[in-house]
């Protein structure tokens, strides 16, 4: 079977129809993608003038990023030069933001992880805003054959950002990575994550969103082997004015593979708005796949909006499982009245309620002071709504 780019269906009769209505066209070039209106499917829940120009086609750097990697002596860290034949060989930007970001950035980080090497130790890869102004990134990251690592990707500073990853996991490799968008309160970022994962490989990402005026992050998998296993988590906490978005797309094309989607979030605050579309496709022709995705959200004040929409669509009859889920409340009054009945006060018992419920994602994050850190920031969130 051919290998089809991430997202995007290489297509016999013609060579750009999309295959479903979760299918997208993708292009190098952001003049193949009209500047968005906010009609759009994909656009509908992005308040557009908040992006700050990142959609509208300029491609002018103005302001500045610096990208710091600090890795053990195994794992290989250069900074490149937009030539490097690496670059983008893993996808096709599926969007005008992501193609602008593509042809718009300086240089580009790749990490390396050898062939039947285990990184002895996380990779941090920390991308600050120094300065008002759009800035421009991309990052790739490979895990060789039989390889392992642990990458921590953190966003923080202040900046109008736009970037494009990519995670190549190749055949039996594992890699683990932690996404922790903790900007400042007025940063403007617009992610795409781009993840190959091979045969018999693994993937798990931790998605924790907690800052920012405006986050839209989309995680992209797809696979060129049997035996590719992908796990995505999420984690966000929506404060007042606050907008944040993650929008997943997990592309069976290949047999015998396995996805498991699961975000959780809090909204506290007048105009908090978090919004999770999550999207799968299993493929024409393919056998075994197994799929869930699940979306729940906490209410915690009024005036907050969510939106959540699963979407799966199938195209095979051989499927060993796929379905989703979303739900959307406030807390449950029950485990709060369970809780005071023994003594507890109302507001800790309403704290220790949130904790449980994204302690299950949480605790996904293998590296103990990265989970303390972002514990204490949820604490510090809950104090606010307190």
């Amino acid at each position: 079977m051919a290998t089809p780019n991430l997202g995007i269906r290489e297509h016999s009769h013609g060579g750009d129809l999309p295959v479903s209505k979760l299918d997208v066209h993708g292009s190098f070039d952001p003049d193949d993608f009209p500047k968005p209106t906010g009609r759009e499917e994909e656009w509908r829940f992005t308040p557009l003038r908040r992006l700050r120009g990142l959609h509208d086609g300029r491609d002018i750097a103005d302001g500045v990023a610096d990208v710091k990697v600090t890795a053990p002596p195994e794992v290989v860290v250069e900074t490149v030069g937009r030539d490097d034949a690496r670059l983008g060989r893993s996808f096709l930007p599926s969007d005008r933001v992501s193609a602008l970001a593509y042809r718009s950035f300086a240089e580009a980080v790749v990490v390396t992880v050898p062939k039947n090497t285990e990184a002895s130790e996380p990779v941090f890869v920390t991308v600050t805003g120094t300065e008002q102004g759009d800035a421009y990134g991309h990052v790739l990251v490979r895990v060789e054959t039989s390889a392992s690592a642990t990458v921590v990707l953190e966003y923080r500073g202040n900046s109008v950002y736009a970037d494009n990853v990519e995670f190549v996991v190749d055949d039996g490799a594992r890699l683990d990575v932690v996404s922790l968008q903790d900007w400042d309160r007025d940063a403007v970022h617009v992610s795409h994550q781009y993840t190959k994962v091979g045969r018999d490989a693994r993937f798990r990402s931790v998605v924790v969103t907690l800052g920012g005026d405006l986050v839209r992050l989309s995680p992209k998998v797809g696979y060129t082997g049997p035996g590719g296993d992908a796990e995505l988590y999420g984690l966000y906490f929506t404060g007042e004015a606050q907008h944040h978005e993650h929008r997943s797309l997990i592309d069976h094309n290949v047999s015998r593979t396995r996805s498991r989607v699961e975000y959780k979030g809090a909204l506290s605050g007048e105009d908090a708005h978090a919004v999770w579309i999550g999207d799968v496709i299993i493929g024409e022709g393919t056998e075994g796949t197994d799929s869930y995705e699940h979306n729940r959200n906490l209410v915690l004040t009024d005036g907050t909006r969510v939106d959540s929409v699963p979407n799966l669509e199938i195209f095979t009859g051989e499927v060993e499982g796929a379905g989703h889920a979303s739900a959307s409340g406030r807390l449950d009054d029950v485990h709060l009245f369970y809780l005071q009945s023994r003594g507890i006060p109302a507001d800790e018992a309403r704290r220790l309620v949130i904790r449980g419920f994204f302690a299950e994602v949480l605790n996904r994050i293998e590296i103990p002071e990265l989970r303390e850190r972002i514990m204490d920031e949820v604490e510090e969130k809950l104090a606010l709504h307190e």
